[in-house]
């Protein structure tokens, strides 16, 4: 037994005693290695995982790259950009165009309103009262025309009556000259009766002492010879009356004839004249103008000419000065009317375009003078893009040209579309209150920057509406052909005036 105890064996089956120290901790992990994988294994797995990962890692960045660098650098190299822009529009300023109380407000700041909607009122009361002024005159303005209608009519009865005047004038100066011819020709008739009446008597008183004539017969011959002298005296009377009624003198100087008048004597005779003076007078009131220097017989054969005498006087007498002038003082009359009537609906502020209303400033009680501003209406659809691009940046910039816009309060959910609509004729420091003086010497070169307008494309204010002075990142495709009008030009086409306007 002792012997077989202290034979030695393998070192596997060899026991342990438990007071050695030296082989407790070893022996313990000895016994435990076979049931392990080895280590350099573990490590060469671990570092496959680790290399499989990383490639993983690169192809999804390199995707990420292709992904979103390529687009950006695609981008970066088509498109020209600024952050230095922002949301412009206009606005209107409404003032009232008659002075008055404000009666009512009925509208707020930031309240939404449309072309023609009642934004404030005046008190009518005193434009109902000036309108009622104004009838008035119209009214009297309309009576004062009828009464210059009448007058007209009048003054055109007393023409007709002188123009007939003037004939008959004319015609009874011919009467009498022919009269006196007539006259003329019963003095030469008694001239010849007295000088046979002288002849007989004088051979009857030769012959009465012969007893050949009887004293009887004798005084016959000197009866008729006395009646011969009477008639050729009467008949020079009636002659010479004529004359004088002629205004002719009553025995014609230088022994001329009794007979002879001057040629134009129903031209020029007193009484002619005198109808012709009030007919000239009477057409004066009517607005027709005759001149003295023409004659009477012309101033007729002008009636004559006329046609029919009653249009002519009809057509005159709606042309007279008196009917004129009542006819401008009723047109005044109505158009003073048609004012006070405009400013009882100027009472009435209403908005003249689509938008928001801004800085309100009235309340009902004040009282407002004529262009005083009451409030503002921003438009909401007349809206553009103020871009301020650097004039380095304006080399490739054309009217036209397609524009991404990115609103900042609208991040990247939406992106607006534009077009380049024209550029402002100056950098923003020209435009500015106190523009810079590069006279003085002291020039130090800055980038300027022009601002360009843009303007939006299928813009919807309903949907996704833009408020002015917001921020904007425009990015505008250089590479892309330009559309619209006056596309690919700096300068955009004159304006076509409307036919009807002038300077």
């Amino acid at each position: 037994m002792t012997e077989q105890s202290n034979k030695p064996g393998p070192p596997d089956a060899q026991p342990i005693a438990k007071g050695d120290a030296s082989v407790a901790p070893g022996a313990a992990s000895t016994q435990t290695l076979p049931k392990t994988a080895p280590a350099p294994q573990v490590a060469r797995k671990a570092a496959a995982k680790q290399k499989l990962l990383i490639g993983v890692l690169a192809v999804a960045v390199l995707a990420a790259l292709l992904m979103f660098g390529v687009p950006w650098v695609e981008e970066l190299l088509s498109t020209i950009s600024t952050d230095d822009a922002y949301v412009n529009g206009h606005v209107t300023f409404v003032a009232p165009r008659v002075a008055g109380q404000i009666s009512r407000v009925l509208v707020d700041d930031n309240n939404r309103v449309r072309k023609g909607d009642l934004l404030a009122a005046l008190d009518k009361e005193p434009y109902r009262v000036a309108v009622s002024e104004q009838q008035a005159a119209v009214d009297i303005a309309t009576a004062d025309l009828q009464a210059a209608a009448a007058s007209v009519h009048a003054t055109e009865a007393q023409a007709r009556a002188r123009r007939w005047d003037l004939q008959r004038a004319v015609q009874s100066v011919d009467s009498q000259v022919a009269l006196l011819h007539a006259r003329v020709a019963a003095v030469d008739k008694s001239k010849a009766a007295l000088a046979l009446a002288q002849v007989e008597f004088d051979r009857a008183r030769q012959l009465v002492s012969t007893a050949a004539v009887s004293r009887e017969e004798y005084d016959e011959r000197q009866a008729e010879l006395t009646t011969a002298a009477a008639a050729l005296t009467q008949a020079l009377a009636e002659v010479y009356q004529i004359r004088v009624s002629l205004g002719l003198p009553a025995q014609p100087e230088g022994g001329r004839s009794l007979g002879e008048v001057p040629p134009d004597l129903d031209e020029t005779f007193s009484s002619v004249l005198e109808a012709q003076a009030e007919l000239i007078q009477s057409a004066a009131q009517l607005g027709v103008v005759h001149s003295f220097n023409q004659s009477p017989k012309a101033m007729l054969e002008q009636f004559e000419k006329l046609g029919d005498i009653n249009a002519t006087f009809a057509e005159i007498t709606a042309r007279a000065p008196a009917v004129k002038q009542a006819e401008a003082r009723l047109e005044a009359a109505k158009r003073d009317l048609a004012q006070a009537e405009l400013n009882l609906r100027y009472c009435d502020i209403r908005a003249k375009i689509d938008g928001v209303v801004t800085r309100r400033n009235i309340n009902p009680g004040d009282y407002v003078q004529v262009g005083q501003n009451l409030m503002a209406i921003r438009s909401l659809d007349e809206i553009w893009v103020d871009a301020n691009f650097k004039e380095t940046q304006l080399r490739n910039l054309r009217i036209g040209q397609k524009v991404d816009l990115y609103v900042d309060m609208y991040g990247g959910t939406h992106v607006f579309k534009g077009r380049i609509a024209g550029f402002t004729m100056g950098t923003g420091s020209t435009l500015a209150l106190l523009p810079p003086e590069n006279a003085t010497g002291n020039f130090v070169k800055v980038v300027q920057r022009l601002p360009v307008r843009i303007d939006l494309i299928g813009y919807n204010a309903d949907q996704t509406p833009l408020f002015v002075g917001t921020s904007v990142v425009p990015y505008v495709y250089i590479h892309k052909p330009p559309t619209g009008p006056d596309a690919g030009k700096f300068l955009q086409a004159s304006t076509p005036q409307s036919p009807g306007r002038g300077p």
